[in-house]
């Protein structure tokens, strides 16, 4: 038989026999008349067969146990955000910064290691450019120059090594350049007590960091920040102390190679600081005769802390100890202690302001506990000063005044929400009468208290302690009457010992729709406020006007909004005396 017949013959068949065993399914007269179809199967040589199709892997039923997904994810998928979170310090080194990106460039100090590539180029009479890899021997292999060993060497020094070789061959005309490639690829077991322990991947000139990164950080309650391991086999080849990294920048370079390990040994004893700290983190420190100073120097108390509070870690016994700052360096800690930095000072002195018609100066330093008295005397009034309505402005009683605005909105936000209807039509009104009202709160909130003591009908004002802000102002006898709120044009009207309010009100327009005339506001520059009823349209007992008071006129309440919210009213009232703004 001719081998071109031999050919004929076997190709066919050894098609059909890889087709049959990468497709898993039967061979078939199809198949076969497709190779006859093609020329490559003549039909005197062979007789199709049908062999039974081999019978299909049974599925895997619904009901079966799901296969365990893979927890553990790579660097860039770790969740570093309780990292963040905890308030051990240093924690927030570990963000996935270091393990995202290695190194950038190669540190003249490097040395250079097996399996390290190595770019070299001669030009002049020779030319030659490759780039080479360190064999195991330590040696790259130059030509004509021969094998030339660089293990060791440092990058900085590699040019000279081959120059220097090279000359030695080429005497002249021939120059040569060598420059570090690529550092050699290693993986690195990191162990101890990081949060994910394992075989990591980066190059020999990739720092700790970049590993530790990867293996999720170190633990914080577990691990030591002071005592990271670099072993080699049975040596331990250096300590890294992370703390001297994070306050002082200092990390040793540390070549890694494959195999190496990274052990992170377990935490030693801690310390947790709080208050007046620019570092209020938990610290770790190794050794037992560490004193407050020690960690103060890490804490860094801010310039206002005067002492510390110890709370010391004694079992179910709880003692707190309290020192000066200036006594830290004798203050031993121990294992678990808790260390609170806090501002003791006592007032020396105080500054009060006054303000308007006086000719002395504004700004006042007093001795803590300086009255009122102490103060006037120094202050030079001037003719048109009203002494008789000082103003004092205080950021104590501004606060509470803010507090019990808040209260008295809140319980009327409770009034509108609580409210009961007896019909659909009812609560449907209601519905939209209450989202007004709501509306007008979230409006009342934003009022800020003036903070006002009202101090003209004092006993004595000049024994009135001065709190260190206080805002006094001497008003001016302007011979003003404001009228203000629901009248038709509010205005400033020169006094007139013979006008009641009502006067001043008919000249102001008189009374506007929206007014409830059954209660008006007479305001006096001294803070204090008179409350006028009116009885068959005629005041009783008129008020007298002094210069610069304020009548002011109050909305009035609709009487469904009195069935339904009874606080309106008294709300509107206490906002005008509280804030004097109300109603502008």
């Amino acid at each position: 038989m001719s081998l071109f017949k031999m050919y004929r013959i076997f190709l066919p068949i050894l098609f059909l026999l890889v087709f049959y065993y990468s497709t898993g399914h039967a061979v078939t007269t199809d198949a076969l008349g497709l190779g006859q179809a093609l020329g490559l199967t003549p039909p005197d040589t062979l007789t199709p067969t049908i062999t039974p199709a081999t019978p299909a892997v049974p599925s895997i039923p619904a009901t079966s146990a799901p296969v365990p997904e893979n927890t553990v994810q790579p660097p860039q998928f770790f969740d570093y955000s309780q990292n963040l979170k905890s308030d051990v310090f240093g924690a927030n080194l570990f963000t996935g910064a270091f393990a995202h990106d290695g190194a950038a460039q190669f540190n003249q100090d490097y040395a250079i290691n097996i399996g390290d590539n190595i770019n070299v180029r001669f030009w002049g009479a020779f030319e030659y450019d490759a780039q080479l890899t360190v064999d195991p021997k330590g040696n790259i292999f130059i030509p004509h120059v021969g094998p030339l060993r660089v293990l060791g060497v440092r990058n900085k020094d590699l040019q000279g090594v081959v120059n220097s070789a090279v000359s030695k061959v080429f005497r002249a005309n021939v120059f040569s350049y060598a420059s570090l490639a690529a550092a050699q690829p290693v993986r690195v077991l990191v162990g101890g007590f990081v949060n994910r322990p394992g075989l990591y991947g980066g190059t020999s000139m990739d720092s700790l960091l970049h590993y530790l990164d990867q293996a999720g950080g170190i633990d914080t309650e577990r691990g030591s920040f002071l005592n990271v391991q670099v072993k080699r086999g049975n040596r331990i080849r250096t300590t890294i102390d992370l703390y001297r990294f994070i306050l002082d920048g200092h990390m040793p370079l540390t070549q890694l190679a494959d195999g190496d390990v990274i052990f992170v040994s377990p935490r030693a004893n801690t310390v947790k600081v709080s208050g007046l700290a620019a570092n209020a983190k938990r610290f770790e420190y190794s050794d037992r005769g560490q004193t407050v100073a020690d960690i103060a120097r890490i804490a860094k108390p801010t310039a206002s802390a005067t002492h510390v509070r110890v709370v010391r870690n004694t079992g179910t016994t709880k003692n707190v100890e309290y020192y000066p700052i200036e006594t830290a360096d004798t203050i031993a800690l121990e294992n678990g202690d808790e260390l609170e930095f806090t501002a003791d000072k006592k007032p020396g002195t105080i500054t009060v302001r006054v303000e308007g018609e006086h000719l002395s100066a504004q700004e006042y330093v007093l001795p803590y506990g300086s009255r009122m008295g102490k103060l006037l005397q120094q202050i030079q009034f001037t003719d048109i000063s009203d002494m008789k309505s000082l103003q004092l402005f205080r950021q104590s009683v501004k606060e509470r005044q803010k507090v019990m605005l808040e209260d008295a909105l809140k319980k009327l936000e409770v009034s509108v929400l609580t409210a009961r209807s007896g019909t659909a039509e009812e609560a449907a009104l209601r519905k939209t009468e209450a989202d007004l009202m709501m509306q007008w709160v979230e409006r009342a909130k934003t009022i800020e208290p003036s903070g006002q003591v009202m101090i003209s009908e004092g006993d004595n004002i000049n024994n009135l302690l001065l709190e260190n802000g206080d805002i006094i102002k001497v008003p001016a006898i302007d011979n003003l009457v404001l009228v203000s709120g629901e009248v038709l044009f509010p205005n400033s009207y020169a006094i007139n010992a013979e006008k009641t309010v009502e006067d001043y009100i008919s000249a102001a327009g008189g009374y506007s729709q929206d007014a409830d005339t059954s209660r008006i506001i007479i305001a006096h520059m001294d803070g204090r406020f008179e409350d006028t009823e009116e009885s068959s349209g005629l005041f009783d007992d008129d008020p007298v006007i002094r210069p610069g008071d304020e009548i002011m006129v109050l909305p009035q309440v609709d009487e469904k909004y009195r069935q339904m919210f009874k606080e309106v009213a008294t709300m509107l009232y206490q906002m005008a005396l509280g804030a004097r703004v109300i109603l502008r």
